[in-house]
This record gives structure tokens, sequence and C-alpha cells, in this order.
């Protein structure tokens, strides 16, 4: 019993040192209070409050685990290794990995309940089916991983064809566009996204064609999203 009550007492001490030194856990401490919260306000089912606590316990976890690998390699020396930049990249790469399967979770959860008051007073935007919307930004996404990838250019927002910031600003564009049928809204929208990328344009981060081809990614991906769901 003292020996269990001990490695309870280290395990305890792990994740409060965790939530004092990572800034990531203290955000993610107040998300899952946030969710929980609501859950209890929404009453949410029991279904559905498994899914968020799952949720919560999966970044927690990860966000552990992305802690304890970044000492271990520190341990290791101060001296600049490729596979040590790796090993943190790819326990990073878990966390928002968990990060998004718990928004996406929280969308399907929150989102019917909170629709209602979100929404009032713009049934046309009501009615849209935003649900496409999320998935069409995630095909985006999961379209430049493999761009970046088959070009060998990382980290995904810095450089390389076709540019992150252009194909996500146009799909978020094409999405207002889709959702709402204002040509007032998609004009904002195109401005908003213009903006967004002149700046890689003028820090040379990107040039004039990898930004096209980022926005025609992210139009097209966008669109044919919606058209396969047949709005």
């Amino acid at each position: 019993m003292k020996k269990f009550l001990s490695s309870l007492s280290c395990a305890v001490a792990g994740i409060v040192h965790t939530f004092e030194t990572q800034r990531n856990m203290r955000f993610h401490g107040a998300g899952a209070v946030t969710a929980l919260g609501l859950g209890l306000y929404l009453q949410v089912s029991m279904r559905e409050l498994v899914l968020v606590v799952f949720a919560i316990t999966l970044v927690i976890m990860t966000e552990l685990f992305n802690t304890a690998l970044e000492a271990a390699v520190d341990i290791q020396g101060k001296e600049f290794h490729p596979m040590a930049r790796t090993a943190k990249d790819v326990a990073a790469g878990a966390v928002l990995v968990a990060v998004l399967n718990s928004l996406v979770v929280a969308y399907l959860v929150f989102f019917p309940r909170l629709e209602v008051f979100m929404f009032y007073g713009t049934p046309h935007v009501r009615r849209a089916p935003l649900s496409v919307t999320i998935t069409g930004l995630l095909l985006v996404s999961l379209a430049l991983v493999a761009a970046k990838v088959m070009a060998k250019r990382v980290p995904l927002v810095k450089r390389g064809l076709p540019s992150s910031h252009a194909a996500l600003s146009f799909a978020g564009a094409t999405a207002l566009l889709l959702l709402t049928g204002s040509a007032t809204v998609a004009t904002i929208g195109v401005i908003l996204a213009l903006i967004a990328v002149h700046g890689r344009l003028a820090a040379g981060t990107h040039s004039f064609f990898e930004v096209v081809t980022g926005a025609l990614l992210g139009a097209f991906i966008t669109m044919a999203a919606f058209r396969l769901a047949g709005w």
C-alpha cells in the first residue's frame, strides 16, 4: 500500500509539474473546465459526456507525453541534433491531432444545442451545412500536408508550394460565400483573405505563384466538399 501511494504521489507530482511549467497544459485545463461546465449546463446525454471526457483525457495525456519526451531529449545534452528536433516535432504533432479531435467532438456535441442561439435572426445561415465547412477545411489541411510532404517542405506554414495561409484563407472565404449566398459577405471574406496573404508576399515567405496555387487549392476543395454534400 505504501509503495502504491508513493507511485501515486509521483504521478500527481508529474501532472502538477506539467501544469506549472507548460502554458499549453493550462490552456487545455481551462478548455476542459469550460467543456465540462457547458456539458452540464446543456444537459448532454451520458454518451455525449463520455465522448467529451475521452477527448479531454486524450489531449491531457498527449501533452503529458510531450512534456516527458521533451525532458528526456533535453537530458541527453544541449547540442543540436536533427533527430531530437524530429522527436519533439512528432510529439507536438500528437498533441495537435488530439486537440483537433477534441474540437470535432465539441462541435458534434455542443453545436446542435447552441445553433439556435448563435444564429438567431439569421435563418439562412442556420440552415447551412456548417459540418460541410469543417469537413472542407479538414480536407484542405490534409491536402496541404500531402503537398508539403511530397515537396519535403516543413514546417507547413513556411515557404513551399502551395501557400498554406492562402489555401486556408480562401477556403474560408469560399465557405462564407456558399454559406451566406451574399456578395457583400463574400467580398469581405476575400478582402480578409487577401490581407492574410499580402503579408506572406511582402515578407518574401511565398512567391506569387505559391500564393495563387494555395488560393485555388483552398477554393476548389471547399467547393468540391459543398458540391458532394449537395449544397
